[in-house]
């Protein structure tokens, strides 16, 4: 086995270590035999070598190059085990889909951990569920509720896809090296069936950033790119209040009440 890897700043690693942590993320995770299950930046494999035993087949996406031979020599006793070398960024999650909907489970940088959430956001209808460990901050922001100071953008279009669960704090002890900031383990799970259907996923999605780009001032303010259509939608959208006030299913019948005074100005 070659020699320890030394964490780099630039892939924003901190390695995982507690093993009582990992023992908690991993039965919460509950592998199984059959499971589709990938992991995404395994690092050192603190967790993956846990994983491994109870699902052989797993899939490994690493990005630091130079993990990838310290992995395989690792898992050299699992052949059923497939090591990729990529970034999750730029993968498509679509191409590990075989007919068993996908388990994803990682420990995010946190650079990249609300861009990577979106990007699997195009895919949801493949996952059925994913475990991450990210910063405690945005776990607060996923399930945060309407009038809590991290509701926002995130919170809306991640609540509109998916079921948000926060499992487990995960203080900065547990890494190395040690992060400055708290973390935790969340578990989202994709809705079979939206509880609340936008006609239109994308204006959803630009009406939610519009609003929480001026979270402080009213919706008729923040919505001034659809201000030829808010005239029509009727004493059913109060438009004086602040966008951190709606909840999701607010947002989506605001965003299908514009949607439909386009279509009917068309």
């Amino acid at each position: 086995m070659s020699a320890p890897h030394k964490p780099r700043k630039r892939f924003g690693q901190n390695f995982l270590v507690d093993q009582q942590i990992i023992g908690q993320i991993v039965s919460a995770i509950g592998p199984g035999q059959e499971d589709n299950l990938i992991e995404i930046g395994p690092g050192m494999a603190a967790i993956t070598e846990h994983l491994v035993k109870h699902c052989p087949s797993m899939t490994l996406l690493e990005l630091d190059r130079d993990l990838i031979d310290y992995l395989q020599q690792k898992f050299q006793d699992y052949p059923a085990l497939t090591i990729r070398s990529g970034d999750a960024l730029q993968t498509d999650f679509a191409q590990f889909y075989d007919g068993r909907k996908l388990r994803l489970v990682g420990n995010l940088p946190y650079n990249i951990s609300t861009p990577l959430l979106f990007h699997l956001l195009n895919v949801r209808e493949r996952i059925k569920d994913m475990h991450f460990m990210l910063q405690r901050e945005v776990v607060d922001r996923l399930g945060a509720i309407p009038g809590d100071k991290s509701y926002g953008r995130l919170s809306v279009m991640i609540q509109y896809h998916c079921r948000v669960m926060p499992l487990i704090p995960v203080p900065p002890t547990s890494f190395r090296p040690a992060p400055k900031v708290q973390s935790a383990v969340v578990r989202l799970t994709p809705h079979i069936e939206l509880p609340y259907p936008a006609d239109d996923h994308n204006l959803l999605r630009q009406v939610v950033n519009l609003s929480f780009q001026q979270r402080r001032k009213t919706l008729k303010n923040c919505l001034n790119h659809f201000a030829e259509y808010l005239p029509d939608l009727g004493d059913n959208i109060d438009l004086t209040r602040r966008p951190e006030q709606l909840t999701v299913k607010e947002f989506v019948d605001l965003s299908n009440s514009i949607n439909r005074s386009i279509s009917i100005a068309k």
